[in-house]
């Protein structure tokens, strides 16, 4: 494969809808995994923090040979019922064993969402407004069975985050027209919107469960970190898991196993509690914070093998 130019994800920060409509684009954020695709005589993909992910997706192969050849940005998605889904998504994340992911790949395939063109041929287009990047990427017109270029949103930006929710998006991404794009970066030239509430938690330990689930996981000890960095308490998660979900993090967080909580101050240590090095990372979605910093009403969306600790957000609206 010919050597293109490697490039790291540019990253939106959480914020407010834009009121000058006119200087911005406006995208549907996508409920999947983010993945730099650089594509010419064979096909590479690259997580979000630069782990090669090429042989979990193979239904977009067919994005290469490509002359000249090109690196494009999107988004990994596993549709349901007219919508991504995280939780259809999670089962290929993580896997490996190529016979499963043959068989996955034909019963719950997946669609690339590409919605930016950083390079083609020899040439870098970083530097130039994402208007123009967008303008070049419909102009490769990148169309298959597995991959597409998703419609803009028309504004104005309250407008595009209704047609989002209406769709059961997971909200939307606005884009400042004259912005380069600026790889491993996080910047407000591109802000995200949410219809719902998510967040990226750290595992810290577990609880055993009762009835059905007695002798198992019954639900996950969380934790987020606060403004510096460090890990606070946010309370426990028991739903949202399937039997296979509950498998795999028990023979996950095993060997993490240690005897005293990670967070100091959390206070007596139940017996059917078990805690675990701060290690593993997973999403959940909720309704609120509560006055005392906990997630009201969590579950459990799956595991995010895609990022690193230290790429976990500080949440917003946390007391």
């Amino acid at each position: 494969m010919t050597r293109l130019p490697h490039y790291a994800a540019m990253l939106a920060t959480a914020g407010q809808l834009p009121v000058d409509d006119g200087r911005w684009g406006y995208e549907m954020k996508y409920d999947g995994i983010r993945a730099i695709a650089y594509v010419d005589d064979g096909l590479r993909l690259e997580s979000r923090n630069g782990n090669d992910i090429t042989v979990a997706w193979p239904e977009l192969t067919g994005l290469a040979p490509a002359e000249p050849g090109f690196v494009v940005d999107g988004e990994i998605v596993i549709e349901h019922a007219g919508r991504s889904s995280f939780q259809a998504l999670a089962p290929r994340m993580h896997q490996r064993n190529p016979a499963t992911i043959r068989a996955l790949a034909e019963t719950t395939p997946a669609t690339y969402m590409i919605f930016d063109l950083l390079h083609i041929g020899d040439r870098s287009l970083i530097e130039l407004p994402y208007a123009q990047r967008r303008e070049l990427l419909e102009r490769i017109g990148l169309a298959g069975p597995h991959w597409r270029i998703p419609h803009l949103l028309p504004g104005p930006a309250a407008d595009a985050l209704a047609v989002s929710k209406e769709l059961g998006a997971e909200g939307i991404i606005c884009k400042r027209r004259e912005s380069w794009y600026l790889p491993g970066q996080r910047s407000p030239a591109w802000t995200k919107i949410k219809n719902v509430s998510h967040q990226e938690v750290v595992v810290i330990g577990w609880k055993t469960g009762a009835g059905r689930r007695a002798g198992q996981i019954g639900s996950l000890l969380v934790a987020v970190p606060d403004d510096r960095g460090s890990l606070e308490y946010a309370g426990s998660v028991g739903t949202g898991f399937t039997a296979a979900m509950l498998a795999d993090l028990r023979e996950r967080l095993t060997p993490l196993q240690q005897p005293d909580p990670p967070i100091p101050g959390l206070g007596p240590t139940p017996d059917a509690v078990a805690w675990v090095r701060p290690a593993l990372i997973g999403e959940v979605a909720f309704t609120e914070w509560t006055g005392d910093g906990r997630l009201r009403h969590p579950s459990w969306r799956g595991l995010r093998l895609d990022k690193d600790l230290d790429e976990i957000e500080t949440p917003t609206g946390r007391p």
